[in-house]
């Protein structure tokens, strides 16, 4: 989620289409309770999506965000600070395979899984075998118990659902401050991964002081603040390009974990700990890294992919024309090529450099980066 904006950030919308966002903001509203937000598995409601998810899901209208939310199911994850599972969500293969690394898809600040609802079926299409889990904290699990949500709990949550389910060395895919996570994860469990793919990297903020001695009620009050349509509107304008047709409908979908009753609670607990804060633990990657930047990308600027390149011992850099901060939402065709593209490489150079490029980026100024840029 980028930061409080203010409105003459955002180009103005005209009164009809404030109308209709209104009419459909107060339907959303009027069916935001959840459906047995306790349950497990993948029982269905009426419209046939999984009974754990909020009521306003019936009102999305977006057919590729239909068809992945009906997949989303509940599995169980034992963790050392829960004394009972943890009914985790997440979207799972079809079919898992033998031969080739699971793909796990990871989520940004405060989104869930169907981030992936445009990309997640092209990469099944190409014969992946993909997973899409939700950040302990934020998308759909089951946190009535109140679980704590900060980077520790994160980090051993997505571990032990990875050695329960995947259960071995993954392609791990993090977005904005999923990136964040993902280095944080593959730093403290190298094992575990074989690849990684940044996209619109957010791991240059130091993330939230300790907020533990702060008044809850400032907090919380900051949380409601982060829930409001009002910022979640500006967020999504600010987060692509071009304003899209189904820009209310993707308002909607953005914000559909928040109205579990546990949302609150959860987040706080994440920022009153201090959130993530990886800066020093990237150039302790050693895997081979994929960063995957929209050229427009309003809310991280670009100026961070070139220096995230440079840190990474062995990382190339893609960037995608005409593209905000989300590639796999606004552009899903081309950000699956470049992961497949990344995944079908079979060498170990640091970068695909035509004859005439310096192989070597010590010899690049840092105006001239070693990347190659498909455009």
């Amino acid at each position: 989620m980028p930061p409080l904006l203010t409105s003459s950030s955002v180009p103005a919308l005209p009164l009809a289409a404030w109308s209709r966002y209104r009419l459909r903001v107060a339907a959303s509203n009027a069916a935001s309770a959840p459906d047995g937000a306790g349950a497990t598995a993948r029982c269905t409601s009426t419209g046939g999506f999984p009974s754990f998810l909020p009521g306003a899901v019936e009102r999305i209208r977006d057919g590729a965000a239909i068809r992945l939310a009906k997949r989303i199911e509940r599995v169980p994850v034992q963790t050392s600070f829960s004394g009972s599972a943890i009914s985790s969500s997440c979207v799972r293969p079809l079919k898992q395979q033998q031969d080739g690394d699971p793909v796990v898809l990871l989520h940004g600040f405060d989104s869930s899984v169907l981030e992936w609802r445009y990309t997640y079926p092209l990469l099944e299409e190409a014969g992946l075998e993909a997973w899409a889990v939700d950040i302990l904290g934020w998308g759909f699990s089951d946190l009535e118990t109140r679980p704590p949500c900060d980077v520790a709990s994160k980090r051993e949550h997505f571990y032990q659902f990875w050695k329960s389910y995947i259960k071995r060395p993954m392609v791990l895919v993090g977005p904005s401050l999923g990136a964040a996570v993902a280095i944080d994860f593959s730093v403290n469990y190298p094992e575990a991964v074989s690849k990684l793919i940044f996209i619109g990297a957010s791991v240059y903020s130091e993330g939230p002081k300790d907020m533990t001695r702060m008044p809850k009620f400032v907090s919380y009050a900051g949380v409601f603040i982060l829930k409001s349509l009002p910022l979640r509107f500006l967020a999504t304008r600010l987060a692509f390009k071009k304003t899209p047709n189904e820009f209310f409908d993707w308002v909607q979908i953005g914000r559909l974990h928040c109205l579990l009753p546990w949302w609150e609670d959860a987040t706080v607990d994440f920022m009153i700990r201090g959130g993530y804060n990886v800066i020093n633990q990237i150039k302790q990657v050693k895997h081979k890294c994929l960063i995957l930047w929209g050229e427009d990308d309003g809310i991280i600027s670009s100026k961070l992919a070139y220096r995230l390149h440079q840190e990474l011992p062995d990382a190339i850099l893609r960037q995608v024309r005409q593209c905000g901060h989300i590639p796999h939402v606004e552009k899903p065709r081309e950000a699956a090529k470049h992961v497949l593209e990344f995944l079908a490489r079979n060498t170990s150079d640091k970068s695909d450099q035509s004859p005439s490029e310096p192989s070597d980026k010590s010899d690049q100024s840092p105006s001239e980066p070693s990347v190659v840029v498909n455009r």
